[in-house]
């Protein structure tokens, strides 16, 4: 039995507003909240919140001698190469050279790294 259920993941960042803005383009929904805490209600998964944190240092993928990733989100795609060019032009940045055709690795605007995963 479980202790405990997920209720929301969170990712740090300087500008709640703009990184929950960047996730609602690649993911869907409505970013709610302003200030130092927004949520969004991503349909048909899990609830992302974005919390302000100033002076946040983004990791350095794939260094784990400095600044390890602590985690990356995994987000499904049908079209691998439509949905690179989309988060592109949002503002993602790649991380690694493209052309996996598996899955992309690439950094959110604040520099939170996610793949994009074909299924």
């Amino acid at each position: 039995m479980a202790l405990a259920k997920l209720g929301v993941v969170v990712l740090d960042c300087p500008d709640p507003r703009a990184l929950a803005g960047f996730y609602a383009d690649v993911l869907g929904g409505t970013p709610e909240g302003d200030g130092d805490w927004v949520d969004l209600k991503v349909p048909g998964g899990p609830a992302l919140a974005f919390q302000r944190a100033e002076g946040l240092t983004p990791p350095e993928w794939p260094r784990a001698d400095r600044n390890a990733q602590q985690f990356h989100l995994d987000l499904t795609v049908d079209d691998l190469d439509a949905a690179e060019r989309g988060v592109l032009a949002l503002g993602a940045k790649p991380l690694a050279e493209p052309g996996g055709k598996s899955f992309r690795v690439y950094a959110d605007p604040a520099g939170h790294p996610f793949c994009l995963c074909a299924c």
